[in-house]
């Protein structure tokens, strides 16, 4: 982070709040993080709910966009509602908040459904227990595309495959020597 010098005549409260505002300014990435990390936690919760109350076609067409109106607008007013009691703030700043930050989360879950090809899966095995696993995919497929990794090429490896890549590791360090 580059400082500045603040002018000799400035008063201290003005340069005290110029200071805070600029530490606040490097925090927002990590406040956004946990915000949309909370939308997605609230959508997800009322995915879970629909499904766990016999809902399951109505969660699968609100994901392809096929729902009714009336469902459409009851579950969007069931997940702002848990938004913004996840979130405590209060009055206009709050619904700003809701408002911008809910649709962008939507939008990258039915991004995450349409790419992942998760609702043939819900829809081939329409168990509870699958469903609720399909839509726990899908949340952290969602998280995937909201927060890349940086580019960074990095990804989960299973047990066989780390074992994999250990192997070839070893024998190229052996041709080496």
């Amino acid at each position: 982070m580059k400082y500045f010098p603040f002018a000799a005549g400035l008063p201290g409260q003005v340069a005290s709040a110029a200071r805070q505002a600029g530490q606040r300014a490097g925090q927002t990435g990590r406040l956004f993080r946990q915000l949309v990390q909370r939308a997605l936690d609230a959508v997800q919760d009322v995915l879970r709910a629909e499904i766990q109350n016999g809902h399951a076609r109505l969660v699968i067409d609100f994901l392809t966009d096929k729902a009714l109106p009336a469902a459409r607008v009851l579950l969007l007013e069931r997940m702002t509602a848990r938004l913004l009691l996840r979130l405590g703030l209060r009055g206009a700043f709050m619904s700003n908040v809701v408002g911008w930050v809910l649709p962008f989360v939507l939008e990258k879950l039915f991004q995450a459904a349409r790419t992942s090809g998760l609702l043939a899966k819900i829809e081939a095995n329409p168990t509870v227990a699958d469903t609720l696993a399909r839509v726990e995919e899908l949340r952290h497929a969602a998280t995937r595309l909201i927060f890349p990794d940086g580019d960074t090429g990095a990804v989960v490896l299973t047990d066989e495959e780390a074992q994999a890549l250990l192997a070839r590791q070893s024998e190229t360090e052996k041709f080496k020597s």
